[in-house]
């Protein structure tokens, strides 16, 4: 696989895993997706156009087909926040990558995060402070 320091990886096929995927595709970013199961491909658009690696995030192996070493920002967006965390931590501390950003549906495990430069992402207060906006009449590009 082509190496690429802009290279985003996206783990995990979830909706919202898949959602970014096709954005960030169609935005034009050099982008790999992840996922064990390869039914969950179904989940990206016609459009999507990168590329897809099928297996378990939790071989190195599997980090390295997808060019982990090289890329600059991962994604991890399954619905197991232990898996979520760490592969953030083996993408912070073994591959260097610059930004990192894991699902977490438990806001209680965001202490495992302190002093790390893992950044969380809730879908559910992403949800709420939509539904806040959109209750006082804003827009989402806002």
């Amino acid at each position: 696989m082509m190496k690429n320091k802009e290279r985003t990886i996206v783990v995990g096929l979830s909706r919202l895993g898949s959602t970014i995927a096709a954005k960030l595709s169609e935005q034009g970013a050099d982008v790999v997706v992840i996922d064990k199961e390869s039914d969950s491909f179904r989940k990206l658009p016609e459009t999507y156009s990168g590329y897809e690696v099928v297996g378990d995030v939790m071989d190195t192996d599997v980090l390295e087909k997808a060019g982990i070493e090289t890329a600059k920002t991962i994604i991890v967006t399954t619905d197991e926040d232990n898996i979520n965390i760490m592969i953030g931590e083996i993408s912070a501390y073994i591959y260097g990558v610059e930004n990192i950003f894991v699902r977490l549906n438990d806001n209680d495990k965001s202490v495992l995060l302190e002093a790390t430069r893992i950044h969380a992402i809730y879908p559910f207060l992403l949800s709420l402070d939509e539904f806040e906006r959109i209750m006082k009449g804003e827009s989402a590009a806002s």
